[in-house]
């Protein structure tokens, strides 16, 4: 035993810079990982009674969503596109949270058919909705087209939703006080809304139409904001982070080997899907937001968002445009 504790001893002695490096770097790596993972949602308020809507919460910040609210004692719903794997994540939802209140409806956002579908259903069937988190999307997408032919990524990320509130508003309304949640991104504030070519046709990039959609959720949430004034529904739009999720599924496949080799690494030091509900999960539920309204959000604090996305000209004017495109005009 003397002689391993004296050959331990003489190992660190003859290697101490390359053991001291070392204990650095990894210590540096957990502290980045940390201050990655931003801001927590601590409120432990909890839910019972409450219904809660999540739309794309079979997976990644959705589910982990859908996790959380089910652990604070709501009846949550699953409004998902691929029923098999909803019903799968239902299933490990109830399990873990210890909650059997979690149901899945059909939601295709890509179809504002399928989307007036599941407000039928819910208005039929439901007695209140008291939190709608607008969770889903999709990013970096080619250019594809939704089933009544709008841009994809707009069709789905905003269109599809914008019509999902709508329809669900007074049964909101009926239980106040109820949130409304929009998951935007930090691309908005490099977007613009193309009004003169709001699918873009004339020159289409996955990019400039992933960072136009997300504009358009932060757009919506204000102006939706300013409709419901004094009504007891508030609206939160915000920004979860850059997180390990199949959201970039359409985007990592385009890029060059070295690209993905460099990224790679990175991969490991971004939010996990935990972390990355984390300002979804502040916005639903956390009892200092009560009285707050159209703000944008990020690691669980209110930001202010891009110039663009703070002109109420715009966010009237998206709203008129989004409303006779879906057929609320």
């Amino acid at each position: 035993m003397q002689n391993y504790v004296e050959t331990i001893g003489h190992f660190a002695e003859t290697h101490a810079t390359i053991l001291t490096a070392t204990f650095i770097t990894g210590a540096g790596i957990l502290a980045l990982r940390k201050w990655l993972a931003g801001g927590v949602c601590w409120s432990k308020v909890r839910l019972d009674g409450k219904t809660v809507l999540i739309t794309g919460a079979n997976t990644g910040i959705g589910k982990e969503t859908a996790l959380d609210m089910a652990k604070r004692g709501a009846r949550v719903i699953l409004a998902c596109r691929d029923m098999t794997r909803a019903r799968m994540a239902a299933d490990e939802i109830r399990q873990q949270s210890g909650n059997g209140n979690v149901v899945v409806k059909k939601l295709d956002l890509a179809s504002l058919q399928s989307v007036r579908d599941l407000a039928k259903d819910v208005q039929a069937n439901e007695d209140r909705l008291d939190i709608l988190i607008n969770n889903a999307g999709i990013m970096m997408c080619p250019k594809w087209k939704t089933e009544d032919g709008f841009e994809m990524q707009f069709g789905v990320n905003h269109l599809g939703h914008f019509l999902l509130t709508n329809c669900l508003l007074d049964l909101m309304k009926k239980s106040t006080p109820s949130r409304i949640v929009i998951v935007s991104s930090l691309a908005h504030e490099k977007g613009s809304i193309h009004f003169d070519d709001i699918n873009l046709d004339k020159d289409y990039s996955r990019h400039d139409s992933y960072r136009q959609s997300k504009l358009a959720n932060v757009l919506f949430c204000r102006e939706l904001a300013s409709r419901l004034k004094d009504t007891g529904v508030t609206v939160y739009s915000l920004h979860p982070g850059v997180i390990r999720t199949e959201l970039g599924r359409h985007l990592f496949p385009t890029l060059a080997l070295w690209q993905r080799m460099i990224l790679k690494p990175f991969l490991m030091l971004i939010k996990s899907p935990s972390a990355g509900a984390q300002t979804s999960i502040y916005c639903a539920v956390d009892e200092s937001q009560a009285n707050c309204s159209g703000l944008y959000y990020s690691d669980c604090a209110p930001k202010k968002p891009a110039p663009q996305a703070l002109d109420d000209a715009a966010a009237k004017k998206l709203w008129d445009l989004s409303a006779s495109m879906v057929g609320l005009a």
